[in-house]
């Protein structure tokens, strides 16, 4: 809805850049329009916490494989960091086997915005190269590496395994508002998709 829009637009850009404060845009967004005249309080949180975390994590990821400002520290660690900044097309396919194959075994759905799968399959596939696990590319972690060891948010992550929650919103149940009817993807779409062309 508009009222959403203007919502969103209230939110401080840095919020969702940086990663760290999901609730503000979940609260911006859940209580104006929890109050719009016969809307179910329910059914409008759940899809505009789905809004939100969908928002939070392609900006995430899309900043993450845009950016071209390096870590300060050593010329060899500048050097990783450029090397990094977007994995091989080869792991790239590597993660799209595995979404797809994961997507019909669960029975669930791609986002109806192609784009989504795409940021996420790449974000999979960095840390994939990056930190040796596909941890979940649309959350902020203190400790990469400790995330990884832990296995918590490793795709596919603990809520995806036990309830078919996924915080990406990749795999999606036939029940939410943004599934598509499609459960795979190519890597020429993803490789058109990604950097937002």
């Amino acid at each position: 809805s508009s009222r959403a829009v203007e919502n969103m637009q209230s939110v401080p850009l840095s919020v969702a850049h940086a990663g760290h404060a999901l609730w503000p845009l979940q609260r911006c967004m859940v209580a104006p329009m929890a109050a719009a005249p016969g809307a179910s309080p329910l059914s409008v949180g759940t899809t505009a916490t789905a809004v939100a975390t969908l928002i939070a994590a392609a900006v995430s990821v899309a900043d993450r494989l845009r950016s071209r400002r390096f870590r300060s520290g050593s010329g060899r660690r500048a050097k990783e960091d450029e090397k990094h900044l977007e994995p091989s097309e080869k792991t790239i396919e590597t993660m799209m086997k595995f979404s797809n194959q994961y997507a019909k075994v669960t029975n669930t759905k791609y986002c109806e915005d192609k784009s989504v799968p795409a940021v996420v399959i790449v974000g999979l596939a960095l840390h994939k190269e990056t930190l040796g696990a596909p941890l979940c590319p649309c959350r902020h972690y203190e400790n990469k590496e400790l995330e990884v060891k832990n296995g918590y948010w490793n795709c596919p992550c603990v809520p995806m395994r036990e309830r078919h929650e996924c915080h990406c919103m990749l795999f999606l149940k036939d029940d939410n508002p943004f599934a598509s009817e499609c459960s795979t993807i190519d890597l020429e779409e993803i490789m058109k998709l990604k950097d937002g062309s």
